[in-house]
């Protein structure tokens, strides 16, 4: 897909994939949804890396993430997290007076 393609299925709402899953922001992502996964469900996961990414341009950035997990017996598990991210504030304008 040209990179020309891939803004325009942005643009859409379409899901395209993460260049880079192991971007330190990616990698945040995926931390803060097996935290929440383990404070809702009072479980114990723990990552254990980043198998594959996806993000979708909606009303913020949704992220697809599959995760390789292990469980409190030491499990590995694959599980499937979205997440949104959505930025609270945008500086629309910023002038010297």
């Amino acid at each position: 897909m040209s990179e020309e393609e891939q803004q325009k299925t942005e643009q859409l709402g379409g899901w395209v994939p993460i260049p880079n899953i192991n971007d330190p922001h990616v990698k945040e992502i995926a931390d803060f949804a097996v935290k929440e996964y383990n404070m809702e469900k009072q479980a114990n996961l723990k990552l254990e890396g980043i198998i594959k990414g996806e993000k979708q341009i909606v009303d913020g950035v949704n992220y697809g993430l599959t995760l390789a997990t292990k469980d409190e017996k030491g499990t590995n598990k694959k599980n499937k997290a979205v997440v949104w991210e959505k930025t609270l504030e945008k500086l629309s304008s910023f002038t010297e007076v």
